[in-house]
């Protein structure tokens, strides 16, 4: 909301749609093993996120769109004390006592900030020339210049299979850009994960609605 404060005008009205229009929050590029012919019908999600605060809500919204688009899954934090270490052999048999058939992981990989300057800005103002107040720029509103620092989020997302660890399923490396909230990311996030998995053939039909 601060940023609206900058903006004042029919012309700053316009270039917000114009750039909300044109924003790209989120980009994914995706792999998927071509020896690899296996279908999910029941998926766990583990973040590895090092704030409990931003893993809750990450597996609740991702969770919850797997589970309205037909897709079982969990999250880690149902099954898993944040506050324990588990070797991976006891992840694996609580895992594999839920009946999932894979594994969906998301590792934080970095953040890469850009700063860019934003021009003063004049808005209206035609003054006296068009008959409009006093002076040929009465009426108008400046804008000063101003820093604007874009932050991207790194993640590495690795699917596995339960039944073929040693090797991925399916990766992905993501971009997140300007995140505002965890699980509005999230389900943004499982949306595109979600169709490319579809694409690629694997989600079992009987899970699809």
């Amino acid at each position: 909301m601060k940023k609206l404060s900058l903006i004042a005008g029919i012309p700053g009205i316009m270039a917000l749609v114009l750039l909300i229009s044109c924003s790209s929050p989120i980009s994914m590029t995706s792999w998927k093993n071509p020896e690899d012919h296996n279908q999910i019908s029941k998926v766990v999600v583990i973040p590895q996120f090092a704030k409990l605060e931003y893993v809750k809500p990450f597996e609740q919204s991702m969770c919850g769109y797997f589970s309205q688009m037909g897709l079982k899954s969990i999250g880690s934090l149902d099954f898993l004390n944040p506050t324990k270490s588990y070797t991976i052999e006891q992840v694996k048999a609580k895992i594999d006592s839920l009946g999932a058939d894979a594994v969906l992981i998301f590792k934080y990989t970095g953040t890469d900030k850009e700063s860019n300057y934003v021009p003063a800005t004049y808005y209206g103002g035609y003054g006296s020339y068009w008959g409009w107040g006093g002076g040929f720029y009465g009426g108008g509103v400046y804008s000063g210049g101003y820093w604007s620092t874009t932050s991207t989020v790194n993640i590495k997302s690795i699917l596995y299979s339960v039944r073929s660890t040693q090797s991925a399923v399916w990766t992905a490396d993501i971009s997140v850009t300007d995140p505002q909230y965890v699980d509005q990311s999230a389900l943004q996030l499982a949306q595109k994960i979600y169709a490319d998995w579809v694409n690629n053939g694997l989600i079992v039909p009987s899970a699809k609605k």
